[in-house]
């Protein structure tokens, strides 16, 4: 054969050879892709679907952690949410997005796409995960596109910072979003503290989803602005316009499922309003208080530590598994003893009145009751009202007189207090309430109080004396009455206490 044909056969053979192959190796790579691998060796489908990867999967060096099926799950699941941000245009291939749950999250937006995702854990995980906590995130201000909270706002305990956190790393202008997944901020009372910690952002939109326990959640997507204030404190303290506290729709809705208020005045008000402490309807059972930066009791007229704070606001009151910070305030100084011992109160040994001044103060003659306990005032005499021009009437003060400080109520709450804190008040001032609540009201320091717990004094009948009411005080069950109203006309939870 012609030496130069013979080379051309063998040429033929080969490429033949090399065609034939290719065609079997790309029925093995179909069968394999196509779940049709019943014919391809083992090792085969692992190549061909390690070669299916996403670039995404592909960058990651994957901790023993992060090949489970669980955590794939988690992915999935959170991918299924994020994908609709992705839609929406929130987020892009270039954005720069933190995620503040897990790195499972920064896996499901990167898998979306958007190739720079990162989440913050405690330890760094290269190149999913940043080191950091919700207190400091590692981040500028200003500097990132979307903020992925997923449940980590309900699984801290310190939700403003972890909010505030959040809020300072977004960029302004309606460029920045932040998503947070909450089993709470289900009613209006706690999605408005919820707002209330987010004072800088502004609720987008909100969804109802499944949890992956079967929980269900709620989404709320905010936007940052730069018009909007970047502290609650200025908005909160002062917002009053004729009597009715600003953003007060979520409170109303609370106050109509309170306990009604008694109409009509009792014959026998000490039994009465005793037996009323079953109907009331605390603000925690109704909803959830979890969204506060910090939780406050402040009893104005304590008397004894045993009178209401230890008690009753302690042991009674619930609390949700939160520790709250308790103010007393007390001008009595036979009291102040009981508090040098006490740890977690603060006693503010002054007189609550509507200026800071000096007051003139009736003492009672005769031994009573501290209120809720049974611990006789010390020697058998105790401070009362505020003295009148006309002076002491007959029967019901000594004729003496003590000089107390006293300090403006409704000033120290509105500098100690903001909308971003729980705050639980008790009020029995021996019928100052007609000339605190008004000034209360006048100057928006009422819309600080959540929940109030009010003794309203009036000339109701003597328990001694059958058919006699009482000279100590001028104002009526009516006017008691009109305050209660007024205050929940305020969007102040009062309750009617004794």
């Amino acid at each position: 054969m012609n030496p130069a044909r013979r080379v051309s056969f063998t040429r033929a053979v080969l490429l033949l050879g090399v065609v034939a192959l290719g065609l079997w190796l790309l029925s093995v790579e179909f069968a394999a892709v196509g779940g049709g691998g019943r014919a391809a060796d083992p090792a085969v489908r692992a190549a061909a679907a390690g070669r299916r990867r996403t670039h995404a999967q592909a960058a990651v060096r994957s901790p023993d952690a992060w090949r489970t099926r669980e955590w794939r799950r988690e992915v999935d699941r959170h991918a299924a949410v994020l994908r609709r941000h992705l839609a929406d245009g929130m987020l892009t291939a270039s954005s720069v997005a933190v995620c503040l749950g897990g790195a499972q999250e920064a896996m499901a937006l990167r898998e979306l796409g958007v190739v720079g995702a990162v989440a913050v854990a405690r330890k760094r995980s290269p190149p999913l995960a940043v080191a950091g906590n919700g207190r400091r995130l590692p981040f500028p201000d200003s500097s990132v596109d979307f903020v992925f909270a997923g449940r980590a706002l309900d699984h801290t305990k310190r939700q403003a910072d972890f909010a505030g956190e959040a809020a300072r790393i977004m960029k302004p202008d309606g460029h920045g979003h932040l998503v947070v997944l909450t089993s709470g901020a289900s009613d209006a009372y706690s999605l408005r503290s919820l707002q209330a910690l987010l004072p800088s952002l502004r609720l987008l939109r909100s969804r109802v989803i499944n949890g992956a326990d079967g929980s269900t959640l709620r989404e709320l997507v905010f936007r940052k602005h730069a018009d909007v204030s970047t502290t609650s404190r200025s908005s909160s303290n002062g917002n009053n316009s004729a009597g009715s506290c600003t953003n007060r729709d979520h409170k109303l809705e609370i106050n109509g499922l309170a306990e009604p208020l008694i109409q009509q005045e009792p014959a026998k008000p000490w039994i009465t309003l005793k037996r009323n402490i079953k109907n009331i309807r605390y603000l925690p059972a109704l909803a959830d208080i979890g969204f506060k930066r910090r939780y406050v009791y402040i009893d104005v007229g304590a008397r004894s530590y045993g009178s209401s704070i230890g008690s009753w606001f302690r042991k009674q009151y619930p609390k949700q598994n939160h520790t709250f910070e308790v103010f007393a305030v007390e001008a009595d100084p036979a009291f102040h003893a009981d508090y040098a011992r006490r740890k977690g109160v603060t006693l503010l040994p002054y007189a609550a009145w509507v200026r800071n001044e000096t007051l003139s103060f009736e003492i009672n003659d005769g031994p009573g009751k501290t209120g809720h306990s049974d611990v006789r005032k010390p020697n058998g005499r105790g401070m009362g009202r505020i003295r009148p021009a006309a002076g002491a009437m007959n029967g019901v003060s000594s004729g003496e007189v003590r000089r107390i400080p006293a300090f403006d109520l409704a000033e120290w709450l509105k500098r100690t207090v903001s909308e971003q804190d729980y705050v639980v008040m008790k009020m029995d001032v021996e019928g100052t309430e007609f000339d605190l609540i008004p000034r209360m009201i006048d100057t928006g320091a009422i819309c600080l109080v959540d929940e109030l717990f009010l003794e309203c004094h009036y000339n109701r009948w003597q328990r001694c004396c059958p058919g006699e009411r009482s000279p100590k005080y001028t104002n009526t069950y009516g006017e008691c009455l009109d305050l209660f109203t007024s205050l929940r006309d305020s969007g102040v939870l009062v309750h009617q206490w004794w």
